[in-house]
């Protein structure tokens, strides 16, 4: 941990609400007096002098050194992050997998065991199973809403559990209080990927959660337009466990989507409130059609962790609404590619309202066995709903829907 010179905080008021961090936290303006935070593209920094370089480069004096671990844009976008979500520290990354792969090499060493949810997204899977068991850290996957089984699989090597709630694209949510004491009791610690509620809707510390991940790609950013990824928790930890693996492997943050995504928070909360209803708006209509099989979205009330979604996430559903076709694959590609106002991208988090067969993109990697366990069968569709008319997304989604 850095000692003596501190890199300065912008000042303002204490007892600030979250809606006024996600415009005003960060750093001083600089000597010109910008009010829209300045973008610092820069590889490197000039230092005043030979010694202070070195007290510098040791870490005894903190300041901007070198743009993969060091960059005023990027501080600025970690403490506004770090200020929504409620924890004291945050380090951005190139993207949501390469917070992961962070998190496991700070973590983790041969010999240790990870749990994690069978549920999530397709290539956290195959980061924790298939990259990280080739350096011989084992992992257990287990079911995301049963407390019991995530107690029954710990070891006395379990040093990390890790869960999505909601998970992609099935929707599960997990009770993160229930499993914060499980990690607990095993002197391990917890990390919830909090990408598809975002601090706007939920804040995984509040329950007792140790670690938050981001795919800064999805609602941070808000707009499709950058990749970017974050890790949050407490300051010590980063410092001490992320910090310099990240000087010494670089899954740096650029300074332009550090920026981009900056400004996308000062917009985050109106925005995943206004998609959030129209995804319930969505999901309750969808129910009502009698192609579908089945409708999984947090925000209905015949989705099975309804209560615990609403408790942990402000009473929404988040945007996310994924659903069964009759017809298994055939009639989810039938349905997908008669939409002429949905985009027909594996992302999500946009202002436009994207869909996407998730057995054969996010989740096309994994064997037949893993995503059965997972829950993704073939008529699966995944609906990502952004800021379009919700009327104009239900006949198009009819376009496909009627004509099975």
């Amino acid at each position: 941990m850095s000692v003596g010179k501190k890199i300065p905080r912008v000042d303002l008021p204490k007892g600030l609400r979250r809606d006024t961090l996600a415009v005003r936290e960060g750093l001083p303006p600089s000597a010109w007096g910008e009010n829209s935070e300045a973008l610092f593209l820069t590889s490197s920094f000039v230092q005043p002098d030979a010694a202070t370089a070195a007290a510098r480069f040791a870490n005894e004096e903190e300041a901007f050194i070198y743009s993969r671990f060091s960059n005023p844009t990027v501080t600025m976008f970690e403490r506004r992050l770090a200020a929504l979500e409620g924890t004291e520290g945050c380090i951005g990354t190139s993207s949501g997998m390469s917070a992961i792969l962070l998190l496991g090499m700070g973590l983790l060493k041969a010999g240790d065991h990870v749990l994690c949810s069978q549920s999530v997204f397709g290539s956290t899977i195959m980061l924790f199973g298939r990259e990280f068991g080739k350096f011989g850290v084992e992992t257990t996957f287990v079911s995301q809403t049963d407390v019991e089984a995530w107690r029954r699989a710990i070891k006395p090597n379990t040093k990390l559990l890790f869960a999505e709630s909601p998970t992609n694209p099935l929707t599960e949510v997990c009770d993160i209080r229930a499993l914060s004491l499980v990690a607990k009791e095993a002197s391990a610690l917890l990390a919830v990927d909090n990408c598809f509620c975002s601090p706007a809707l939920q804040r995984p510390v509040e329950f007792g959660a140790d670690l938050v991940v981001h795919s800064g790609t999805k609602y941070l950013d808000g707009q499709g337009r950058v990749i970017a990824g974050a890790l949050c928790g407490p300051e010590q930890l980063i410092n001490e466990k992320f910090v310099p693996v990240m000087r010494s492997a670089g899954m740096s943050l650029s300074p332009f989507n550090a920026w981009v995504v900056l400004k996308g928070l000062e917009t985050l909360d109106i925005r995943m409130r206004a998609q959030s209803e129209r995804a319930l708006q969505l999901a309750t209509w969808l129910e009502q059609q009698p192609q579908i099989e089945r409708v999984f979205y947090p925000g209905l009330r015949s989705h099975p962790q309804h209560e615990l979604a609403m408790a942990q996430q402000s009473d929404l559903g988040a945007a996310v609404v994924s659903f069964i076709v009759k017809g298994e694959r055939l009639g989810a590609f039938h349905v997908i590619d008669s939409t002429q106002v949905c985009s027909i991208t594996a992302n999500l988090g946009d202002t436009k309202t994207t869909i996407t067969h998730p057995a054969s993109t996010s989740h096309g990697r994994l064997t037949e066995a893993q995503r059965q366990a997972a829950g993704i069968a073939q008529g699966m569709i995944r609906v990502a709903v952004g800021l379009d008319d919700v009327e104009d997304l239900k006949a198009d989604l009819l376009r496909g829907l009627a004509t099975l």
